[in-house]
């Protein structure tokens, strides 16, 4: 037997920076100086110092803009290698030093694009269509329009900057309090008769174990950790939704500004679109609380624990406990995508040749998985703690489906090259998918059909249960945050509320302390990372509903949907690609529709294999 090892590989981030001291770095961050430099002395002409709407003022605007598409790698660059190096390390010195330095880099940077911000949103359209006429610029035509459609809300000029320099100090600080408790956090579980110390990502690994009883230790672990910071937990909160509010407040002057325009915005949807969704995510319950109930079913349980939410297949006594070592999950996943096409497969295997991907243990690694990029070299990195569990393996190919989203971008202008996050989730769900249903081919024993099949309906009841109980709190959280800041009880009452109202009796008890504990609540940057999920969830689906129907020419068309996602709204992407309207819930009701037929072979597998609570 060939000892391969379990856990993933550390990523490799030199072809970047050799450290957070390198010449190299400062380099890039001297060029990033002399380009803010070059874009102040321009902003003479638009902010007040010229005519901004006249033939000097649209051209300095297309100067500012071209700087701008330069300056931006500049700093993203560097700001990657810091959050790369602190998810793995939270306790990075040298990074926190970078990240802190960058701070200083991004606030300049921000107030000094404010005025050409201005400019495109406020100019009258005869002078953006002149602004835009240069070949370069108009790359951001997209950009520009979408951004005039909330063109109600710009302050002045001098508000904006203050709002952009309160920022790092306010909001951002509240966010980056979090994430360096969240990475340095640790926390006690029962491991047989042995209480261990660990991180909080080493704890959530444990929850995608087979045996309930150290899941439930886990999550106990977990939460007991986190309840001796539901005071700090509930400040952050308070502070980043309050900050949200009353800025929502001072920018509805002219027309009342609600908590869910700035995140349906950025996500390239419509508010019509989102309640659609939602809608038939809410008649769509019933489907996903029997998947639940199976899954309990499955484990001799008439219910399932909040500990459960991440649980593999029960253990059934003929297969191994050890898991999947990464080399494996790796040949898998590029195995099923490349039965898409050779070139799917090939990007997966170069990833990890390059050792782009991260997915050690570690103590002080941050919470969850993400993939993230280099502007410089247009390449991107996957991180996640690998353990070997097939949910490990799922989130793998999740990842890696975002990290070839940016693959097939590359060559793209900047501007276009950044996309909602509502179809941020196309390609990562799709890849789950194509790993799913490639695992179910190749099984040969109901046992092995039922690890697969139990991801789907982990996938599922993760979807249309979990994602929306999140939405559903931080709904009720914004809108009582309206009237005053909330105690942590009422944040846990209202936590288990949610959980109630979309899990209903499926679930043997809520999990109150779940707003302090989920990392997607203080991402002081956007608010809301919820329902894209839901969304590239049964986007993603619909999608790969197409293959039969595209044949051949089915990669080509995916490819090419992709790359529009940074130059177009959901609607516009899915009427030009799929034919269909996102904002009526035909599409939505269908591709639930057809996830009915999935719960049914789960039912039947586990009558087969005599599983009966």
């Amino acid at each position: 037997m060939i000892d391969e090892p379990l856990q993933g590989p550390a990523w490799d981030l030199t072809s970047e920076y050799l450290n957070p001291e390198a010449p190299e770095l400062q380099a890039d961050l001297d060029r990033l100086s002399e380009l803010l430099t070059q874009i102040e002395k321009l902003n003479e002409d638009l902010d007040g110092g010229g005519d901004a709407g006249g033939v000097t003022g649209i051209a300095a605007a297309q100067a500012i803009y071209k700087l701008s598409e330069q300056a931006v790698i500049m700093l993203e660059n560097p700001y990657c290698f810091a959050n790369c190096l602190l998810a793995v390390n939270s306790r990075d010195d040298a990074a926190q030093t970078l990240y802190g330095r960058l701070q200083a880099y991004q606030k300049r940077f921000s107030d000094l694009l404010e005025p050409l911000s201005q400019f495109t949103d406020l100019a009258n359209d005869e002078t953006i269509d002149s602004y835009l006429a240069d070949e370069e610029v108009q790359a951001s035509e997209f950009q520009v329009r979408h951004s005039r459609k909330r063109r109600h809300e710009i302050l002045s000029l001098a508000e904006e900057n203050l709002i952009n320099g309160l920022g790092l100090d306010g909001i951002h600080a509240w966010g980056d309090l979090y994430d360096r408790l969240s990475g340095t956090l640790s926390c006690d579980v029962l491991i047989g008769n042995e209480v261990q110390s660990m991180g909080i990502a080493q704890a959530s690994g444990l929850m995608m174990k087979p045996d309930v009883q150290l899941r439930q230790n886990a999550w106990k672990g977990i939460n007991d950790a986190w309840r001796t910071h539901e005071e700090s937990c509930a400040a952050a909160i308070n502070a980043i939704a309050g900050w949200r509010l009353e800025l929502g407040r001072k920018r509805g002057r002219r027309k009342p500004v609600h908590f869910l325009d700035a995140p349906v915005h950025m996500n390239r949807i419509t508010r019509k679109t989102l309640d659609t969704l939602l809608g038939v995510a809410k008649d769509a319950r019933p489907l996903a609380q029997r998947a639940a109930r199976l899954q309990a079913r499955a484990y001799g349980k008439t219910t399932i624990g909040p500990w459960d939410q991440r649980a593999p297949a029960p253990d059934l006594g003929q297969s191994s406990s050890v898991g999947t070592p990464f080399s494996s999950a790796v040949d898998i996943i590029a195995d099923a995508y490349g039965e898409v096409h050779p070139s799917m497969g090939e990007f997966v295997r170069m990833m990890v040749a390059e050792r782009w991907v991260e997915g050690t243990v570690g103590d002080n690694k941050r919470p969850g998985a993400f993939c993230t990029g280099f502007p410089k070299s247009r390449t991107p990195r996957v991180y996640m703690t690998y353990t070997g569990s097939a949910s490990d393996m799922i989130t793998l190919a999740h990842e890696l489906g975002h990290g070839l989203h940016s693959w097939v971008m590359r060559d793209l202008p900047e501007s276009q090259r950044s996309y909602g996050m509502s179809l941020a989730e196309t390609a990562s769900t799709f890849g789950e998918t194509l790993v799913r249903d490639a695992l179910m081919q190749r099984a040969d024993t109901a046992i092995a059909r039922l690890d697969i099949a139990w991801e789907e309906m982990s996938a599922l009841v993760a979807f249309i249960l979990n994602i929306p109980t999140r939405f559903e709190f931080e709904r009720r959280f914004y809108e009582a945050r309206q009237e005053r800041p909330l105690r942590p009880q009422e944040l846990n009452d209202m936590m288990s509320e949610a959980w109630q109202t979309w899990y209903g009796d499926t679930l043997a008890e809520p999990d109150p302390l779940f707003w302090a504990n989920k990392l997607h609540f203080y991402i002081s940057g956007l608010s809301f990372y919820n329902f894209p999920y839901l969304f590239g969830y049964l986007f993603s689906s619909g999608v790969y509903a197409k293959r039969k129907e595209f044949g051949a020419g089915f990669y080509d068309r995916y490819v090419a949907l992709l790359r529009d996602t940074g130059r177009m709204t959901a609607e516009d992407l899915a009427q030009k690609h799929l034919l269909i309207d996102l904002s009526m819930p035909d599409f939505w009701q269908e591709t639930v529709g057809s996830l009915e037929s999935r719960v049914d072979q789960f039912e039947a597998l586990l009558d087969e294999l005599n599983l009966a609570v």
